[in-house]
């Protein structure tokens, strides 16, 4: 009998992530906070482990000492369980002395250790996603298809076809056909793989099954190709058994500034796209024993507050804020993501400023990094959408958001505003 044991769970630790800086700018994609106390490495490595994976390998190789810090203080199995959560980091061998030259590539170089685990089947994933799935319902269906290799897809709505890699599906799930981001609309007509006038289309999601032997096979013998979406899949396609398993559940792509910053604001509602209330599947990261939150005289509408905050006599609507945050009074927060601190000033300051953010600001459409450093009367103003990149000395502005990044100190004073 086939069981999860029988699967090594492999994840993508993220390259430079140029899309999400200065957010990664001090460290890896997958380290980069979420939901106000959550790093997006916790989502695959917790989907691993509600799904009864207990062996899972994170490849880094860039700005991965937080990850590393992360991984090593949140995934400690007991000594009574065979589980373990490993980094296995870009090294320099005899056989190479290259980085990781792609996802298909991190884990050619990794066959080694992925073989000396004994496991039939490798999962791989993503560090980037936020999703929850069950994946032993993925690999359920790859061994009742005897699939050399399953791919999960999602419905592509037809006016962001040219958004994905579409994958066309036949009806036993068997993928016959890939294209890469077409445009042409008689293109797309060839890849329609659902009787949905809507969501006509299955995109591919970056999440992978492959028998372990054929995963070998391929990365051997295609040396070439560094991706397994723009190359290993495509080629697999036209000499192995290739079989799509549909998830048409939340799913979302954290890879650039603005849809991190959209995705970290629909939690503030009432009735978020993604839910980090499931008791069967909770999400796991680090536990900080951190003290709850105080709010002192303070309006509060669709926040998502986390532990050891103190909010005194503010107005903060349609905003997270993350762990240990410190807002003064008089200070007005909107649509805004506040990530918080790594550690309390303990009433001496690391900088001329304490943590957190001063007297009588105003912080409107700007994500918050950690540490950041506000003095009083700041003013951070909403710039419009789609207005050009800055790389400015104190503040950066993505697609129309304003990024402070990690450890900055805004001077007392400031304002930040369109010209």
């Amino acid at each position: 009998m086939k069981s999860m044991n029988d699967v090594l769970g492999v994840i993508m630790g993220g390259g430079k992530g140029t899309r999400l800086h200065p957010l990664t700018q001090m460290r890896s994609k997958p380290a980069v906070p979420i939901a106000g106390k959550y790093r997006l490495i916790d989502i695959p490595i917790s989907n691993c482990i509600n799904s009864g994976i207990y062996r899972v390998a994170v490849l880094t190789q860039f700005n991965s000492v937080s990850l590393h810090r992360h991984i090593s203080q949140t995934y400690n199995f007991d000594v009574f369980h065979t589980g373990w959560v490993q980094i296995w980091a870009a090294e320099q061998t005899p056989q190479s002395a290259d980085w990781y030259q792609g996802t298909a590539d991190a884990v050619r170089k990794q066959l080694f250790e992925i073989q000396a685990t004994g496991a039939e089947y490798v999962l791989i994933l993503a560090g980037d996603h936020l999703y929850r799935m069950d994946y032993h319902e993925m690999a359920e269906f790859h061994w009742e298809k005897n699939a050399d290799i399953t791919v999960a897809v999602q419905p592509v709505a037809r006016g962001e076809a040219s958004r994905f890699g579409l994958l066309k599906v036949e009806a036993d799930g068997h993928i016959t056909s890939f294209v890469e981001k077409p445009k042409d609309p008689e293109v797309q007509k060839r890849y329609v793989s659902r009787d949905d006038p809507e969501r006509p289309f299955l995109g591919s999601m970056g999440i992978y099954i492959f028998k372990t032997k054929v995963l070998a096979e391929l990365l051997t013998y295609h040396l070439r190709h560094d991706d397994f979406g723009g190359d290993i899949i495509p080629e697999s396609i036209q000499s192995h058994e290739v079989y799509g398993f549909n998830f048409d559940g939340y799913w979302e792509d954290i890879g650039t500034i603005r849809s991190f910053y959209e995705t970290n604001l629909k939690l503030t509602s009432s009735e978020p796209p993604f839910n980090f209330y499931d008791v069967k599947a909770p999400i796991y990261t680090h536990a900080r024993f951190l003290p709850g939150s105080t709010v002192e005289d303070s309006a509060l509408q669709n926040v998502l507050l986390a532990e050891g905050c103190r909010i005194r006599r503010a107005e903060i609507t349609h905003s997270v804020i993350g762990l240990r945050s410190q807002i003064a009074e008089g200070t007005v927060v909107k649509d805004s993501i506040v990530m918080g601190a790594d550690y309390y000033d303990a009433g001496k300051p690391g900088g001329n400023l304490p943590i957190g953010i001063g007297r009588n600001c105003r912080i409107e459409s700007a994500i918050l990094d950690k540490n950041v450093r506000i003095g009083d009367g700041v003013q951070i103003l909403p710039f419009p959408r789609g207005h050009k990149d800055v790389d400015g000395g104190l503040y950066y502005v993505r697609d129309g958001i304003v990024v402070i990044a990690k450890d900055t100190e805004i001077p007392t004073g400031t304002r930040i505003a369109p010209e």
